[in-house]
């Protein structure tokens, strides 16, 4: 009985919307995550940092304004994407291998030393995903293996910006450094999960040479 009674705690819909018993379901927990990043730097794998993330945003996109004046009014239409750079915070540790790597590919970027820029962008842009796991902590295969629920790939990263932060005798915090990722496109997979899920280009064949619905 104490447990049916669970059930109830959910928003009341329609019968026809929604079971009146459905309940809520299970959110994704922001601290459940992976942050990997593939053709980052020279030395392979890049595990290390992987394991020294402290947070990562995700992406944020937003589509520039088109206004068009008409009679007594105006309509407004979706211009061209943005896709506004994310923030991945590292821990630094005593060998070295975050600053390692970081290094390397802000050398990639630009050679610091040598003053010499990369010839293309396919030299330098690397591919960074935004895993949420379920919660499972075990080898790849196994039954308590982390599931993942979501994943934002993100393609043709660069380094924007590279923030090695402070130091102070005030606090026993660990030293962090602040990468900021500059990319192109990003999709969530696998495809039909959010971003990059085929949709077709015209939904409302009928209305496809239209500024605004009918409805």
């Amino acid at each position: 009985m104490a447990i049916s009674t669970l059930s109830r705690l959910t928003v009341p819909l329609d019968s026809n919307a929604s079971s009146s018993t459905q309940g809520l379901l299970m959110p994704k927990l922001q601290y459940r995550f992976r942050v990997s990043l593939e053709n980052f730097g020279v030395s392979a794998p890049t595990t290390e940092l992987t394991k020294q993330v402290v947070d990562v945003t995700r992406p944020n996109v937003s589509f520039e304004q088109i206004t068009l004046d008409v009679y007594n009014s105006k309509v407004y239409l979706a211009g061209k994407h943005t896709w506004e750079p994310i923030t991945l915070n590292l821990r630094e540790d005593a060998s070295n291998n975050v600053q390692k790597s970081v290094g390397e590919q802000l050398q990639k970027q630009f050679d610091f030393f040598e003053q010499a820029s990369a010839r293309s962008g396919q030299d330098y842009k690397f591919v960074t995903r935004i895993e949420i796991l379920d919660g499972g902590n075990g080898a790849e295969g196994a039954a308590t293996a982390a599931n993942v629920l979501e994943t934002f790939e993100l393609y043709g990263c660069y380094l924007e910006s590279a923030n090695y932060n402070q130091l102070a005798y005030a606090t026993s915090d660990a030293v962090t450094v602040a990468l900021t990722i500059r990319y192109d496109n990003a999709i969530q997979t696998p495809q039909g999960t959010g971003l990059g899920t085929a949709v077709g280009r015209a939904v409302n064949s009928s209305a496809a040479t239209g500024v605004s619905s009918g409805t």
